[in-house]
């Protein structure tokens, strides 16, 4: 597979493109139908695929024609308990000092605003700069980290979250390719991305949310600021990505590869899942109208009569459809007074939340697709 010669690396402009991943047409991630929207719309596909920059390392959506606005979902008590634990880890650290703030969103949703008491929101350049899964919607990523520079005070801080490269990777999260989300950061491409602003990066911090994430507290080169002593993340970060990628991007685009067989094989594994369920006469549910989920459902062909219906807690994708299917999204309330037997969940980082919220569901939840039936 080839890359569109004709575009540029997102980051460094300079890189030839190497395909790792192609998901071939699917359904805009980020639109979801209304019930009762005419059969046609709901067939729209758009290429989805993702490239590799040989030269910094860039993992990067390769093309979206995509217009259309996600409907906003509702910040899962996940994200939320999560924030709280990375800055307290930050302050602890002693990275939040000064006054003023600054966060760049995501359109996801979610803030860090609140949390950080004592500090006043500004648009001129800020003492703690916030990002958190928002740079990675920028098609231009070149000129959104030199924004986001820009926006950091001489002496202040970056503080930037992502959804890591090497999680995704080792664990074979490929349907976190989708429409809208234009980076995928390894460590070593964030540097270069960073190092090209005037930024470096001071000190690192991994959580087990997505299977793996990674916030940076990145300062401009020529701040004073003192890095931490004994901050051993970020080398053992670099560490780990170079076991699994290797030292040079022509050798981590081998590793990237492997989405392409995760993908198939668990698309494939949903669809068995799903008939045999069915034939076995059991009523299928799934809760969480993700993103993520699109992708994983058109591939395995699912449709309302092998996957009865989708709960989300969102009520801007309640009474809307699964982009792409017949499949119609449900308020919480309805899946449980429905009874399903099984209730896949697209999202296992929301298992603990679910299982609290609806007791009425225990036992039901799925959480792996078995691969064998």
């Amino acid at each position: 597979m080839s890359a569109d010669p004709t575009r540029g690396c997102r980051g460094c402009g300079a890189g030839s493109l190497i395909r790792v991943l192609d998901l071939g047409k699917m359904p805009a991630a980020d639109h979801f139908p209304p019930l009762d929207a005419p059969a046609e719309s709901l067939d729209s596909t758009h290429p989805l695929a993702m490239d590799l920059c040989t030269e910094c390392g860039l993992a990067q959506l390769a093309e979206d024609d995509t217009v259309t606005a996600e409907p906003r979902g509702v910040e899962p008590q996940a994200l939320r308990d999560q924030a709280a634990d990375a800055l307290a880890q930050v302050s602890a650290a002693g990275w939040l000092t000064g006054r003023t703030t600054r966060e760049f969103g995501s359109p996801h949703g979610g803030s860090w605003l609140p949390l950080l008491t004592g500090f006043t929101e500004t648009e001129a350049p800020a003492d703690v700069v916030v990002d958190c899964f928002g740079i990675m919607h920028e098609p231009d990523q070149r000129a959104a980290f030199a924004q986001r520079a820009a926006a950091t005070a001489p002496d202040g801080v970056l503080l930037l979250q992502f959804h890591s490269l090497h999680a995704i990777v080792e664990q074979g999260q490929w349907n976190a390719l989708r429409h809208g989300h234009f980076a995928y950061y390894s460590l070593t491409a964030l540097r270069r991305l960073l190092a090209d602003a005037g930024m470096r990066i001071a000190a690192a911090w991994g959580f087990d949310l997505y299977g793996g994430t990674v916030l940076v507290a990145a300062v401009h080169v020529a701040a004073e600021t003192v890095e931490p002593t004994g901050d051993s993340q970020v080398a053992r970060i670099l560490n780990a990505e170079i076991s699994l990628f290797g030292s040079e991007p022509d050798a981590a685009a081998d590793a990237v590869r492997s989405l392409q067989q995760a993908a198939d094989q668990q698309a494939a594994a949903l669809r068995r899942w799903l008939e045999y369920e069915t034939l076995s006469g059991s009523r299928i549910f799934a809760y969480g109208a993700a993103s993520r989920a699109v992708a994983l459902l058109h591939l395995a062909g699912a449709h309302r009569g092998l996957l009865a219906a989708v709960a989300d807690a969102s009520p801007a994708k309640q009474g809307r459809r699964m982009p792409g299917t017949d499949i119609p999204i449900i308020d919480p309330a309805e899946l449980l007074a429905a009874q399903p037997d099984r209730v896949l969940l697209t999202v296992p980082d929301l298992l603990q939340e679910v299982r609290s919220q609806w007791p009425g569901l225990e036992g039901r939840w799925v959480v792996d697709i078995p691969e064998k039936i």
